[in-house]
């Protein structure tokens, strides 16, 4: 995405706007518990000890991986938790503040967990984290946009503790095991994996050039052929989807940050 925005071909304003559907890599741990275990012991259980591990962290290339995502490190011994309540918050966030909030949160909480290695279930932890990202985002936020097309969306940050309460309830839990039913029936049962346009079904293992040529031919063509097929699923209107996540404008501003 940010090879395309930053380099445009065409006189087209190009938008990308990122739907996260939740996906639980462990949907049996214990919901109730801050964590359950590192994930090196997950990972060294689920591919048999040491050296299956050792198999398909190379195989896989988890490292370069990562390196490409943003993420030059990795925790190997972060905590291993139930992720309901995150999954939960992400989608809230992206509703109540629109998509690009909700993108800056799951950029952060991408180094809260695979960085910093603290547990996604940690409620009070990640409502902290959660409540500062807000805070900054949305005042940043302020700052920077003239325009009232977003005027529908709150703009005042949740506390912590409202945060919290979020956290230990129950809404948008319906959403996320409806969307957690729809991927089993695509045969979706592996991460990452992208839909670009509700059709276009992207492995996480390609390369950037393959996410380039599939933009570039979207530029040329000027309009998107489809939408995100996970919408309604997720309780997401479509004026929320239409602001999208990314834009060139949203890049700049976070180069010059």
């Amino acid at each position: 995405m940010t090879h395309v925005l930053s380099n445009p071909l065409t006189d087209v304003k190009l938008e990308f706007a990122v739907l996260r559907v939740p996906f639980f890599l462990e949907p049996h741990y214990d919901e109730s518990k801050p964590f359950i275990e590192s994930n090196r012991d997950r990972l060294i259980k689920k591919w048999g000890g040491r050296e299956g591990w050792e198999r398909q962290k190379h195989r896989h290339d988890l490292k370069g991986r990562g390196e490409a995502a943003g993420i030059p490190f990795f925790n190997l011994d972060r905590l291993a938790s139930n992720s309901m309540a995150s999954h939960r918050l992400i989608q809230h966030v992206g509703k109540r503040y629109g998509l690009s909030i909700s993108e800056t949160l799951y950029d952060r909480l991408n180094v809260y967990y695979f960085v910093e290695g603290h547990a996604l279930n940690d409620r009070k932890r990640l409502a902290n984290v959660a409540a500062e990202t807000l805070s900054q985002s949305l005042s940043q936020s302020k700052l920077s946009s003239s325009s009232s097309s977003s005027d529908s969306l709150q703009k005042t940050p949740m506390s912590e503790e409202e945060i919290l309460d979020f956290l230990n309830g129950n809404e948008g839990r319906l959403e996320i095991e409806n969307s957690l039913r729809v991927l089993n029936e695509l045969g979706i049962h592996g991460i990452p994996k992208f839909i670009i346009e509700g059709s276009t079904v992207v492995d996480g293992a390609a390369g950037p050039d393959t996410f380039v040529r599939i933009f570039r031919e979207i530029e040329q063509r000027g309009e998107v052929a489809g939408t995100a097929i996970f919408k309604d699923i997720l309780g997401m209107d479509e004026e929320t989807l239409s602001r999208g996540s990314h834009s060139r404008e949203s890049l700049m501003l976070e180069e010059a940050a």
